[in-house]
């Protein structure tokens, strides 16, 4: 039986997993993140220092955050201690306190490592200040969100947040170096194929690994894959892709953005990888409405049709054929003329309405059904636009307390350029006609 263990290369007694295997064992061993553990990174200057504090590590998933965590407890002889938020409440981590208090009263310090801190609620959270400050422990958390928005500011401020990076092409290809030295065989890949699953690792060096594993359980004595062989055996990765977390945050913003900078060549990529990642279309389509109206506006009032137009059609269409006419639609958005200017404008008037309070409106403006209200003045003056010459009678409407205010300022661009024309043109009158 021992003889078909090692012919299948599998070790009897506890089979690890090649990640496992090749954990570095040496901070210098850690691929991807020499701006933290380099000759001039960030952890190699504290540890230089001989200060290590408490640390928040952000990054995405197979970066190397546990493993350094490790590591540094090695290298400033700390009691190591893991635990995770999601499976860890409050009664379990006043023990492991009460642990690392009792390894202090010895002198020995407690690195606690915990992994998916942004999991732990406030209360748990705040839990972890008086342990930080007396010493009991240094603490390190690991997460894959940001930690702006998923951590307290109370425990931000009393850590570094250092950011690890997800795996460029070269640090995937080290690892699988690795894994073919450790293994004492090459991948049975060509060029093509592990040039592919560099990319299908998408940054995460577990997952390289992983992949690799299957690659060469899947493959016959002297086969080497090709890249369509190599997408059949392992089943494409799903993107790394959270509908409530970062990564469908980032994506959305970075279409957004390609849409304003009237790249629709960056635009449809976006929307492509949102898509694949199972985003509802419809969600994309309500977010192509706000582009229309917050960043094109009135410089293509047509925008706005056409996004609530491609909705429409999506809804009628279903997918994947109404994805066709969302995909229109961004294209229109991103190559339209740009402007914000609709957008400051009610955002300037908001401030304003909130800062100036109730005024009144002026009285020539207010409707008199009544005897009293015309006594009053309501109405009085007022000059029906529609009867003056140019169908403008140039009067002030603003309260008398504020004044006349100019809000909207349109561009020279698409149709705000003939916009701006009739604006000029109305302000020439209503400074002849004295109305400001």
């Amino acid at each position: 039986m021992s003889d078909l263990f090692a012919a299948a290369g599998l070790e009897r007694a506890a089979p690890r997993p090649l990640a496992d295997r090749l954990r570095p064992k040496t901070l210098a061993d850690v691929v991807g993140q020499d701006h933290l553990v380099g000759p001039e990174g960030t952890i190699t200057r504290m540890l230089r220092s001989g200060s290590l504090g408490s640390l928040i590590f952000w990054g995405p998933p197979g970066t190397g955050k546990t493993t350094v965590a490790r590591l540094l407890a090695h290298e400033t002889d700390l009691e190591f201690e893991q635990v995770s938020a999601i499976f860890t409440g409050v009664a379990d981590l006043k023990k492991v306190f009460e642990t690392a208090r009792g390894r202090r009263t010895v002198g020995k310090g407690t690195l606690l490592f915990v992994d998916e801190i942004h999991r732990f609620n406030r209360a748990q959270l705040d839990s972890f200040l008086p342990v930080m400050e007396d010493g009991t422990i240094v603490l390190v958390g690991a997460t894959t969100e940001n930690p702006s928005f998923e951590l307290n500011a109370a425990l931000l401020s009393r850590a570094h947040v250092l950011v690890f990076k997800a795996l460029d092409e070269a640090a995937i290809e080290k690892l699988l170096d690795r894994a073919e030295s450790e293994l004492g065989r090459p991948l049975p890949l060509d060029a093509e194929a592990r040039a592919v699953l560099v990319r299908m690792a998408d940054g995460d060096g577990r997952a390289a690994l992983t992949l690799a594993e299957d690659v060469l359980r899947a493959a016959r004595d002297g086969e080497i894959f090709d890249a369509a062989t190599l997408q059949e055996v392992v089943q494409r990765r799903a993107p790394i892709y959270d509908k409530s977390q970062d990564g469908h945050y980032n994506l959305m913003s970075a279409l957004h953005k390609s849409v304003r900078g009237s790249d629709p060549d960056a635009a449809l990529y976006y929307l492509a990888r949102m898509i694949d990642a199972g985003e509802a279309p419809l969600y994309i389509a309500r977010r192509i409405v706000r582009m229309a109206v917050e960043d094109i506006g009135l410089a293509d009032p047509q925008a706005l049709v056409v996004a609530n137009a491609a909705k429409d059609a999506f809804d009628f269409l279903g997918s994947p054929e109404g994805e066709l006419a969302i995909a229109q639609a961004l294209v229109y958005v991103a190559t339209a003329p740009k402007s914000n200017a609709v957008y400051t404008a009610f955002k300037a008037a908001t401030r304003l309405a909130k800062e100036a309070g109730s005024l009144p409106p002026p009285k020539h403006i207010l409707n008199a059904p009544t005897k009293l209200m015309k006594s009053e003045g309501y109405s009085e003056g007022y000059l029906y636009d529609h009867d003056q010459p140019d169908a403008f009678s140039g009067q002030d409407y603003f309260p008398e307390k504020l004044g006349r205010r100019r809000f909207y300022d349109p561009p020279e661009r698409g149709f705000e350029r003939e916009i701006r024309k009739r604006l000029e043109y109305w302000a020439r009158l209503r400074r002849e006609r004295g109305g400001g």
